[in-house]
């Protein structure tokens, strides 16, 4: 088998989203201005989250690392991605799988991350006298690390699995970076194996945190249909808000991806959901977060007036 595999390919051609030479400038231009928002919003809300005093808390802190694993979420395959756009994409089956591997990696973090703010927001609202005892900073350091060693263990079985393929004639990957199914689609030898381990282990993992995290807001929706005041009603929905709107389009795009056999049809469909949750989706976060939240928006405030030589006060 080793023998085999050496006389195989040794890269692939990422054959991206289309082959229109006036979309793919189009899209160039569409996919560079959000990936520049991508990491010049998250990159605001985790210095936010770093300066402020007003930010210290485990809600912020948790949403800090969220927005830097957005950050590097993105940049593991839109700059690849850009690079479709202009030329013919080359990478070779080493640097395949390192992409897929970190892509994994991050996307299982971020999941395992969005369900502990769910617990998060769960003992704020349901347990507010026992909050700062519950949440101390040792809970969020070691919710932050289980969310990171899942995501690195869990990939690596899709890595590994995926290593051991061997690869044949056909070269060329039908979506914009090296993910899992249509990678191990060109493979010389029956995937059904792999397959399976992509369904089983991707769908344990999303679909347990997925409901962890809507745990959470019955235990949140169960509570707050108690409280009689609806100003206090109103300002618990609008915190949550922002949280759950993330996580509806965290999950909805990757369960759909995921979930399914590696067909032809099921490809097209990854690579839309794919530019939902690489480039849109880590934009959109930070935005929502700040037009939702008034403590960040405040924050926001103070930093644009610290930064304006002329001290206008923006309302």
């Amino acid at each position: 088998m080793e023998e085999f595999n050496t006389t195989l390919l040794n890269e692939f051609i990422l054959m991206g989203i289309t082959s229109q030479p006036w979309l793919r400038k189009f899209l160039f231009v569409f996919v560079f201005s959000f990936f520049l928002l991508d990491i010049f919003g998250n990159l605001t809300i985790v210095s936010l989250v770093i300066r402020d005093p007003t930010l210290q808390s485990p809600m912020y802190f948790l949403l800090g690392n969220l927005s830097f694993l957005d950050m590097l979420f993105s940049s593991v395959t839109v700059p690849k991605m850009m690079v479709g756009f202009l030329m013919e994409n080359t990478i070779t089956v080493k640097g395949c799988i390192t992409q897929m591997y970190f892509f994994h990696f991050l996307g299982c973090t971020e999941g395992v991350l969005l369900a502990a703010m769910g617990y998060d927001r769960y003992v704020a609202i349901c347990h507010p006298l026992r909050y700062i005892s519950i949440m101390g900073r040792s809970t969020c350091i070691q919710l932050v690390l289980a969310s990171w060693f899942t995501g690195l263990t869990t990939s690596l079985i899709h890595a590994v699995m995926t290593s051991q393929l061997p690869f044949c004639d056909t070269k060329r990957i039908k979506h914009f970076f090296c993910d899992v199914k249509p990678v191990i689609k060109l493979a010389c030898k029956d995937i059904h194996v792999n397959e399976v381990t992509l369904a089983t282990v991707s769908g344990f993992l999303s679909t347990t945190t997925f409901s962890l995290t809507i745990l959470s807001y019955i235990y949140i929706i169960t509570h707050v249909l108690k409280i009689r005041s609806s100003n206090r009603r109103s300002k618990i929905f609008s915190t949550c808000s922002s949280h759950l709107t993330i996580v509806i389009l965290f999950y909805g795009t990757a369960m759909c991806t995921y979930l399914g056999p590696a067909s032809e049809n099921s490809l097209e469909k990854d690579r839309v959901a794919a530019i939902l949750f690489t480039v849109i989706t880590p934009t959109l976060n930070p935005i929502i977060y700040t037009l939702r939240n008034k403590e960040v928006r405040n924050s926001v405030r103070k930093l644009i007036n610290r930064s304006n030589p002329f001290r206008i006060v923006l309302d």
